[in-house]
């Protein structure tokens, strides 16, 4: 990713800080200090005794040619410096708030898409604006928790055992996947059924080639299962199986390009467990060529890349909870 020469100037001077510091909303930060930044960061940069501003403007531009998530997202390693420049601990001449600070540093990333601002755990994060989505630095779904994120998985959990296979569809899924930067994502619901042809969702992805691939998502609540016979709030994968031959096969039409195009990919989610036997049973059944075509994505799948995306627990789960809450027992 390259950004302009005046962008990482102007966030450059941000992070250096100004003599006298009365005179910014950014500490002043010499040599050592400066190593001690990137070193929070968790980068291996050391400052030269250059100038310090244009060592720490080709630092930046040397972190922006690492390898990325996406192309619309800055490198992990960019991320952490933006939140280490925003630490709220370091507002200066203002409040926590850093309301200076934040305008400061969005007037110089605006040039190039980006917003930054607070999130609910206090740390500074980057949106690209014309997609909406959010630069997260770590989005690694199998890394250790925080004890906050801990907190909010569990509330998911809880919510997950509430919702319905609509509520798992519109208030999850669809916004998980579009922050993990896919496009077009269109759900079919279950108001209509004739029209689904094996799929609850169906979405593209754009490639940095600029190829599309199409993706088409069935989803059930409850545990996929390979039992004979399936208890009420589970799935027969035979059953699911069929569902998305159907979808890989029939056509959906893309608005954007005007015309009818194949399902690439099929993913199969579950609310709950997808069972060993179920996965065993489907790759047994499945030929050479269909298998790559055919992801799983089970409950706990889904746990944690919504942690990891940063997004809002469903607000339903928080109504019901002020609700009963405000009840009055007999």
């Amino acid at each position: 990713m390259r950004w302009k020469e005046r962008t990482l100037d102007q966030i450059a001077d941000l992070i250096c800080g100004a003599f006298p510091a009365e005179t910014t909303f950014f500490p002043y930060r010499s040599s050592s200090y400066l190593t001690r930044f990137f070193r929070d960061a968790d980068t291996d940069y050391v400052h030269d005794g250059s100038t310090r501003a244009t060592w720490v403007s080709a630092t930046l531009r040397s972190i922006l040619e690492e390898p990325q998530i996406n192309t619309l997202s800055p490198p992990d390693s960019f991320c952490r410096v933006i939140k280490t420049l925003m630490d709220r601990s370091d507002a200066t001449h203002e409040s926590s708030d850093r309301i200076g600070a934040m305008n400061l540093l969005n007037l110089a990333i605006a040039r190039e898409g980006f917003e930054a601002s607070y999130a609910e755990d206090g740390n500074c994060y980057l949106r690209h604006l014309a997609t909406n989505s959010i630069a997260i630095g770590n989005m690694n779904p199998h890394r250790p928790f925080s004890k906050a994120e801990l907190e909010r998985k569990n509330e998911l959990l809880t919510y997950l055992d509430q919702a319905s296979e609509d509520d798992l569809t519109f208030k999850v899924l669809l916004p998980m996947f579009r922050q993990l930067g896919f496009s077009r994502v269109t759900a079919s619901g279950h108001n209509d059924k004739a029209l689904e042809y094996g799929k609850d969702v169906w979405m593209k992805h754009i490639l940095p080639t600029q190829h599309v691939i199409y993706f088409g998502v069935q989803v059930k609540k409850g545990k996929l299962d390979s039992a004979g016979t399936s208890k009420s709030q589970n799935t027969n994968i035979a059953e699911i199986h069929n569902q998305v031959s159907m979808m890989l096969g029939h056509e959906i039409f893309d608005s954007e390009l005007n015309r009818r195009v194949l399902v690439d990919h099929a993913f199969i989610i579950a609310g709950g467990e997808i069972t060993k036997a179920a996965r065993n049973w489907l790759g047994n059944k499945l030929d050479h060529a269909k298998r790559s075509q055919i992801l799983f994505m089970d409950r706990e799948d889904i746990l944690n890349l919504f942690i990891v995306s940063k997004l809002d627990i469903p607000e339903n789960l928080k109504l019901e909870k002020d609700i009963l809450s405000d009840e009055v027992p007999f």
